[in-house]
Parts: C-alpha cells; sequence; structure tokens
C-alpha cells in the first residue's frame, strides 16, 4: 500500500510515538516520499547490505524485506533471550536462511507447501556451499559465530488451534526447552492471527515479529475483530471489499494515474468480467482471477473470454457485446471509483492492525507497531512486535539501521 496507517491518538493503547507507527513511514524514509533506500543507491536491483550470495534467487523488494526483518529478529532474539526462531509460512525459505546463515540464530521453517519446502532445502545447500567458496577466495574474512541450516517442517498451521510442531525445539537442539520467537514475513490472512494467538497462549514464546498481509483473507469472525476495544466500536465490520483494498499500494498506483497508461483500463474490464460470471454463476462471486498478461491490447470480450476460463467457466459463454462496450465506455469513472475507495486503504489497515496490538496490549503484554520497510519497495511496512516482559525504550532500537 506504500502507506503507514494512520494510528488513532487517545485510543486504548496510544502511547508516543512508537504505537503510532511512526506516522512518517519511519523517519528513514518518510511517507510516500519516493526516496531509495540508501542500500539501493549503487544497484537498484542489489541490496548493497548483503553480500552476493544472501541475494542470488532474491528480488529487491525481498532482499531489503529479509535483512531489515532478519536484523530486528537478531536483536530482539537477544533481548528476550530467545534460543530459537519459529518463521511461519516461510515460502522458500529467503528469511530463514539469511537468519540462520547469515546471522547465526537457530530457525525452524514452517511452510505448508511440499514443493516451496523442497526448494528451500536446494537453495540452503547452494547458499552453503557458495559461502564455503567465498571463505576459500578470502580467508581473510573469517566468519564469526555458529552457522545452522534452517530446520524445515512441511505443516499447516491451523489457525483456530494450537500447532505442537510449532513449540518443539529443533531436532538436536542442545536445549531441551525452547525459549521461541515467532516471525512470520507477510503471513498470509489467519496466518498472522494463529502466530498472535500461539504468543498469547504459549508460555515458551517469548517475543514477536510479525508483519502481516491479505486482510481480505481473515476469518470473519475469528480472525478479526480480535481485541474487546474494537469488538466494542459500533461500525466496525469490514466487508471483504473494503479489506482487499486496504492490501492495494498507494505510491504505486498514484504513480500509475499520473502516467495515465493503458493498464488501467484492467480496473473496467475486471468489473465487466464480474457482470458475467454473476449473470453465468450468481454464487461465485469476486473468484480470484490469475493475470492476464498485456490486457490492454486485449478487446474487452476476449479477456472476458480469458477471465471465464481462469475461473473454470465455458469461454464460449455468448456474450452481450452491446453491453460489454457500454461498460468500457465507462473507464474513466470505474478508475475514479477505484482511485476513491483506495483513499480508505490506510484507514482499514489501521483499524486491523491497532485491533491486533491492542489485543494484545489488553493481556498485558508490551506490544509496538514499529515501520521498518521501506513503503516503496514493500507497502505492508509495519512489523508489530510483543514481548511478555517490558523493554522499555529498547523498542526504538529494533528500528534502527545497524552500521
Amino acid at each position: 500500500m506504500g502507506h503507514t496507517p494512520l494510528l488513532m491518538a487517545g485510543s486504548p493503547g496510544w502511547t508516543e510515538p512508537a504505537t503510532a507507527g511512526h506516522t512518517a513511514a519511519g523517519d528513514a524514509w518518510g511517507r510516500g516520499s519516493g526516496q531509495t533506500p540508501s542500500e539501493f543507491l549503487e544497484n537498484p536491483s542489489q541490496s548493497s547490505r548483503l553480500t552476493a550470495p544472501f541475494r542470488k534467487h532474491v528480488r529487491p523488494k525481498k532482499q531489503h524485506e529479509i535483512r531489515r526483518l532478519g536484523e530486528l529478529v537478531k536483536k530482539l532474539s537477544d533481548l528476550t533471550g530467545c534460543t530459537q526462531v519459529v518463521d511461519v509460512g516461510s515460502g522458500q525459505g529467503h528469511l530463514s536462511r539469511f537468519m540462520s546463515l547469515g546471522l547465526g540464530l537457530m530457525v525452524k521453517s514452517i511452510e505448508g507447501d511440499q514443493r516451496l519446502v523442497e526448494r528451500a532445502q536446494r537453495l540452503d545447500q547452494e547458499l552453503l556451499q557458495a559461502l564455503q567458496k567465498e571463505e576459500k577466495r578470502n580467508p581473510q574474512v573469517v566468519h564469526t559465530g555458529p552457522r545452522h541450516r534452517p530446520h524445515h517442517v512441511v505443516r499447516w498451521v491451523d489457525p483456530m488451534a494450537l500447532c505442537e510442531e510449532l513449540l518443539l525445539p529443533v531436532e538436536n537442539s542442545p536445549q531441551s526447552e525452547a525459549r521461541l520467537l515467532l516471525t512470520g514475513l507477510h503471513a498470509c490472512g489467519d496466518l498472522s492471527v494463529a502466530l498472535l494467538r500461539h504468543f498469547s497462549c504459549c508460555p515458551e514464546v517469548a517475543a514477536l515479529a510479525s508483519v502481516g498481509c491479505c486482510y481480505m483473507k481473515l476469518s470473519d469472525p475469528g480472525g478479526y475483530p480480535l481485541s474487546q476495544w474494537v469488538a466494542g466500536l459500533p461500525g466496525r465490520e469490514l466487508p471483504y471489499r473494503l479489506r482487499e483494498g486496504a492490501c492495494h499500494a498507494l505510491e504505486e498506483y498514484a504513480e500509475r494515474l499520473q502516467k495515465a497508461g493503458p493498464g488501467l483500463r484492467t480496473h473496467c474490464y475486471r468489473a465487466a468480467l464480474e457482470t458475467v460470471i454473476r449473470r453465468a454463476r450468481p454464487e461465485l462471486r469476486r473468484p480470484g482471477v490469475q493475470g492476464i498478461p498485456r490486457v490492454h491490447e486485449l478487446k474487452i470480450e476476449e479477456y472476458v473470454q480469458r477471465g471465464l476460463q481462469r475461473v473454470g467457466l465455458d469461454p464460449n459463454l455468448p456474450l452481450n457485446l452491446a453491453a460489454l462496450r457500454a461498460h468500457q465506455a465507462q473507464e474513466n469513472r470505474v478508475v475514479a471509483f477505484f482511485s476513491l475507495a483506495l483513499l480508505l486503504a490506510p484507514l482499514v489497515e489501521t483499524l486491523i492492525l491497532l485491533d491486533r496490538l491492542l489485543y494484545l496490549q489488553e493481556q498485558g503484554f508490551h506490544a509496538e507497531l514499529l515501520p521498518i520497510f521501506s513503503p516503496e519497495l514493500s507497502p505492508r511496512n509495519l512489523v508489530l512486535v510483543a514481548t511478555k516482559r517490558p523493554l522499555g525504550e529498547t523498542f526504538s532500537v529494533l528500528e534502527t539501521e545497524d552500521s
């Protein structure tokens, strides 16, 4: 979304400035400043803060995210005496690899997709070999500290139940009882909620660093609201459309509007496709449509046919071409409507994140929202950090860049 949510002064749990999420998106970048993080000034595709082996197979956005969140997790782990980090929803393991092989943390990675775990294990081996070659080429560079591979586990985490595997120490761990730090980089929908529940309920979990995403996939009820305060608000309901809109990037879309390119046509085409879908299958509302390449080069009926195929419907359904042409004539109005709706995105994300923050604070835990990513690179730029013992002013240290 490229913005910082507008956390509300005067609400329960409000503190100045950390709980407010440093409303300028973190003083380092400013809100929508368009400033490039210093690590990408020399080369926009390679972070100068990561060595080459850790950049391989990793896009610039992810390079920025794994470095910033990994360093925060390392600091938080040291401050809270955690012996093990659990990366939930770890995907291809980029964050886990950096935390373990780069920062020396003991890491367990939990991912439900077997194929992603297998790829993560291959990338682990490839990175380890690259690091060993690097040390042979540069013997004067001495690696300090332990070097552990991530311990990968294939497991779906049920958002509504505790996951025993998540709480167990890694195999061959010297500690019989682990003191855990839970983290998730853009943990989708209810997975972020699962992290909060495990932190709240499990004495083994001492700290949390969670970056949420995909708010439209939150269960209702169950995923929102979590706090008593937000549950008591009149009009607290957030329908799917609002939650989905909160996941769009304001700065990126503003740039698209300024360029006024033909790609904006996608909104109108998708709206027309929705009318066809609902006419054919009224119960099928807002189905996910996989990306259709080069939309602006297609006639509207061609787009609709491809879209029907992507949602499992007959692409040869009879189409009312006159109606589709009438929809296409509304293109500018559709863009205007979408733009106005997108202006609500910061408010919606604020309410969701404030709800999670208050959920933890209402139970007596210590929690803050810290902006650690550049919003231009990573729109979901706030991490929810929580501990079970007070850290006081130390929270501000977590957000700072290392030299």
